[in-house]
């Protein structure tokens, strides 16, 4: 039996979706299990990462579970892990942590995988870059006027599929990778400019990229309710890779076999969260 949490997530919900592909028992834990819609054969279990006394029904008769990064909240599965006997933990990360000057959010999955790595568990890291999925955050205003607001336009970054990153947190735990620490990008180094113009082909419709100043664009954000410290790394982050071609590594190919999905594929698959069905 493999347990997922954050199974209702991007990559979550890909995990699940192909352990039961491959043949695998599922189990999923959640707050609320009558509020989501799972699988048929999945095993859905109440319980929350955030309290431990939760989480013994759902580890029990599991061998291996997917971790979804709940900060300041992993110390409490990992005890209820370790009395389970769970024999092989696969963490999702970030590649924040590889980064040369650490800022918040890798100090934050960092210290999730210095937990991790002390409870005795063992254990696989994945650590993805930036999601394609946040850029389903402009697709209000792509629906509603067709210009995406943002700053340092021309930074490049190498987005990954969550089905990617899903597919090698999968093999890692089916094949027992143990002491595997993976950094995932996709295939493409892409601009935010370079990602509008792709939407916009997808859709059939004029896109454009309008610049903003850094501190209207950091108030917004931290309105949507990003904390600040995360979105201040964002936009330094953007700041550095202005101009600049993102790194991309052939992970996903090398782990799953098959080519990573690029990002006209993903956009595709989302064209009718921003405002048309692909043709």
């Amino acid at each position: 039996m493999i347990l997922v949490t954050g199974g209702t997530g991007n990559v979550g919900a890909n995990v699940v979706r192909q352990l039961l592909e491959a043949g695998e028992k599922v189990r999923v834990i959640t707050r609320n299990p009558g509020d989501r819609s799972f699988p048929d054969g999945v095993e859905v279990v109440p319980g929350d990462l955030t309290r431990a006394e939760t989480l013994e029904e759902a580890l029990s008769g599991v061998d291996r579970a997917f971790l979804f990064p709940v900060f300041n909240a992993v110390e409490g599965f990992l005890e209820a892990a370790r009395k389970a006997h769970l024999g092989h933990v696969v963490l999702l990360s970030s590649a924040a942590v590889t980064y040369p000057t650490p800022g918040w959010i890798s100090e934050q999955h960092r210290k999730l995988e210095r937990a991790v790595e002390a409870s005795g568990l063992p254990w696989t890291f994945v650590r993805p870059d930036a999601f394609m999925t946040n850029d389903l955050a402009w697709a209000p205003q792509i629906v509603n006027g067709g210009v995406v607001r943002g700053v340092y336009g021309n930074a490049a970054l190498a987005p990954v599929d969550p089905r990617d990153i899903a597919a090698v947190a999968v093999c890692a735990l089916l094949d027992r990778r143990v002491g595997e620490a993976y950094l995932l990008t996709g295939p493409q180094s892409l601009t935010q400019i370079d990602r509008v113009r792709i939407i916009a082909e997808t859709i059939g419709r004029p896109l454009r990229f309008e610049e903003r100043p850094r501190e209207q664009f950091r108030d917004q954000m931290i309105l949507h309710g990003m904390p600040a410290p995360a979105v201040a790394e964002l936009i330094d982050q953007l700041a550095a890779r202005d101009g600049k071609s993102a790194q991309t590594v052939p992970t996903v190919d090398e782990v799953t076999g098959r080519p990573a999905f690029t990002y006209a594929q993903w956009a595709a698959q989302h064209a009718a969260e921003f405002g048309s069905a692909p043709a």
